[in-house]
């Protein structure tokens, strides 16, 4: 197995490198050659900036026809859905999207993907050789050596960037948060999550939110949403606050090593993920859980 993996993400191109050396030589195509150079990749080809995506596509299109890699794996961004599929047209080559795992067996791609909005999780086995990856596809692992780096070739982009407009930078990064305390409507007001702040402040962790805590009654800002539509996370420990826990939700924490639930249904569908669950009023749960910890 030969491997060509490109994404604009460094974190999530660590991720797949990681996988896929498991599985056979990995070669990475980035912006960024040194920051996945300790990734056991046999060579790092180095594209320049700025990334269009008919630039990048020219550029995996001429190292496949130049090295026959067996498959092509492309980080699940907003650049890299779009290359992707350039690729596939230009090559010819099937392929499977947002894949969260990845076997091979009797020269077949089994893989995994959320299917029905996230209410499921559907395998496949296919024919496949592009996919597109979602992040969590694995826990990255540098190595001691350092693979060398060449530059890649690509044509001249047609697309002209004529502004570019950013969002307001956010301080908080929940993907990489290894304590993560979340909140649902069960919390009731923004002035509820004040209330519960002083768990993530004893864990030191961060404050994360469903759907309609962040993007309904903006209690919490867009960037601590997780869920389908948001982040997803894999913290050592996410405790689940007044969290119902519909599948949407689920598809973003699901990575998690422990999850804590706390909810005052003991009916809810989150105690079905929950390793340990609470049934009770959230205030009160919280206030007895910081004193201990205090």
């Amino acid at each position: 197995m030969k491997v060509l993996a490109f994404s604009d993400s460094q974190d999530l191109l660590s991720q797949i490198a990681t996988k896929m050396r498991s599985m056979g030589e990995v070669y990475l195509l980035t912006p960024a050659a040194s920051s996945v150079a300790n990734y056991g990749a046999k060579e790092v080809y180095e594209i320049s900036p700025p990334l269009m995506s008919d630039s990048v596509a020219s550029a995996i299109v001429s190292l496949q026809k130049a090295h026959g890699f067996s498959h092509i794996m492309i980080g699940s961004t907003v650049i890299g859905r779009e290359v992707a599929g350039k690729v596939a047209i230009e090559l010819g080559l099937q392929i499977k999207t947002e894949i969260t795992d990845l076997s091979i067996a009797n020269d077949l791609a089994v893989t995994k993907r959320m299917f029905f909005g996230g209410k499921t999780v559907l395998e496949e086995e296919s024919s496949a050789r592009i996919f597109t990856v979602m992040p969590g596809f694995s826990e990255p692992s540098k190595v001691a050596e350092t693979s060398p780096v060449s530059k890649a070739e690509a044509a001249p982009s047609r697309i002209r960037l004529v502004e570019e407009l950013p969002k307001k930078a956010s301080s908080v990064d929940i993907e990489k948060a290894q304590v993560i305390v979340a909140v649902g409507r069960g919390v009731g007001s923004k002035e509820g999550i004040e209330k519960v702040k002083p768990l993530a402040d004893a864990l030191h962790g961060e404050l994360a939110g469903s759907r309609p805590v962040c993007l309904d009654y903006k209690w919490l800002g867009e960037e601590r949403q997780v869920g389908l539509s948001g982040k997803k996370v894999k913290p050592k420990l996410y405790i689940a606050l007044g969290i119902s826990g519909q599948i949407q939700h689920i598809a973003g924490m699901r990575s998690s090593k422990v999850v804590v639930a706390v909810n005052k249904d003991k009916s809810a569908p989150i105690f079905e993920e929950a390793d340990y669950g609470i049934v009770g009023d959230l205030f009160q749960v919280v206030s007895k859980l910081v004193k201990a910890l205090n």
